[in-house]
């Protein structure tokens, strides 16, 4: 039998995405669910590999059969959407804001989001002065209990999933600081939610300490972390004022009311 070359594989592959594709925008243009016939003339797919494609989209959820042999765009979409459109917000409210921060302090300022078990750095404001070299770039991510930010995300978890967290993970750790306890990560996330802010003391490169405070959308959800990293030695606790106050403006941009959105958890 004759085994596909990877090139030939790859153009397999490009060549499904090419045809979900054209059943996207068949759906899109439609505002009622499309039947298969119909999508099978718009898009010159046959209709049992329209039908093929179509049954893997519902699975994914990325397409709904609202009805036997019709369809219609899914719900993942739209979450996927709003995923997109809070990142992207939350960058364009955020950045004139580091930099003011970052004007204060000379320090590094991350804005950070989630994504599974990590925290993704999406946005930075430095500058050469402040004596400490970027270790992970725009795009770079890092385990979240060994981050502030990523305290953050996981104090707002509830504790059965910071336990399916820390099985996933196995907590690893990268210095003698980094938390590797279940326990101590317990206890060191309580006093995250009774902060309202999270601190990461050389756990995830030594000589290195951060803090982080929470941006919330206008639903009162937890999207990004603000963080301030420094030089073991050189950061300062007067910052920590400035750095919530900074978190709180991105978010009253991005529609969040303290006053709308508080109750049990909210404090972070």
């Amino acid at each position: 039998m004759k085994t596909a070359s990877p090139t030939d594989a790859d153009k397999t592959s490009i060549q499904v995405i090419e045809r979900m594709m054209s059943l996207l925008d068949a759906l899109a243009a439609h505002p009622d669910p499309v039947s298969l016939k119909d999508l099978s003339r718009i898009t010159g797919l046959h209709p049992s590999t329209a039908h093929r494609i179509l049954n893997d989209m519902v699975l994914k959820r990325l397409v709904d059969r609202s009805e036997p042999g019709a369809y219609r765009l899914g719900m993942r979409l739209l979450e996927l959407g709003n995923i997109v459109k809070s990142r992207l917000n939350v960058r364009e409210a955020a950045l004139d804001f580091m930099r003011g921060l970052h004007r204060k302090t000379h320090q590094t300022i991350n804005l950070s989001v989630r994504q599974s078990d990590e925290i993704v750095y999406i946005d930075r404001a430095f500058s050469e002065r402040s004596g400490m070299q970027v270790v992970r770039a725009i795009g770079g991510r890092a385990p979240l209990h060994l981050t502030s930010t990523g305290k953050l995300f996981l104090s707002v978890d509830d504790p059965k999933a910071v336990r399916a967290y820390a099985t996933r993970t196995g907590l690893a750790g990268h210095n003698k600081n980094s938390i590797t306890d279940l326990g101590k990560l317990e206890r060191d996330l309580s006093l995250v939610r009774a902060r309202g802010y999270a601190r990461d003391n050389e756990e995830l490169e030594l000589g290195v300490r951060c803090m982080a405070a929470g941006i919330r959308d206008d639903a009162g959800r937890l999207i990004a972390g603000l963080s301030i990293s420094a030089p073991a030695d050189r950061l300062q606790e007067e910052w920590l004022e400035d750095l919530v106050e900074t978190a709180d403006r991105i978010s009253a941009v991005l529609g969040y009311t303290a006053e709308e959105n508080a109750g049990p958890g909210d404090a972070i």
